[in-house]
């Protein structure tokens, strides 16, 4: 393993560092956990069964997307399920139309 001085850093790089120390053990869990999701799939199949089958488990359900977006602030977003956001509902009452809020891809 390579040995960093680590004292030879000044404090933003100290805190890039761990930074990027972060994400990348991040990265790895991530890769990791795919590896062993795919061997336990495969090992599964080869059984006849699926994982899910196996663990009583039922795959995680995705996020419905979003469908509609703030004008001004485009990180505002709401799929159209559940309760209307404040910007929403103030966008409505002023007459104005939620297909204005669409997002066009």
């Amino acid at each position: 393993m390579t040995e960093i001085n680590l004292r030879g850093l000044d404090k933003n790089e100290l805190l890039q560092l761990q930074k990027d120390v972060a994400k990348e053990l991040k990265e790895y869990d991530e890769r990791s956990r795919k590896e062993a999701r795919a061997k336990l799939e495969a090992e599964a199949a080869a059984l006849g069964f699926t994982l899910e089958e196996l663990t009583g488990k039922k795959p995680i359900k995705k996020a419905n997307p979003p469908k509609y977006a703030h004008p001004e602030n485009p990180t505002m977003t709401w799929s159209g399920r559940g309760r209307q956001p404040a910007w929403i509902k103030e966008h409505l009452e002023a007459g104005k139309s939620l297909d204005d809020l669409q997002i066009r891809k």
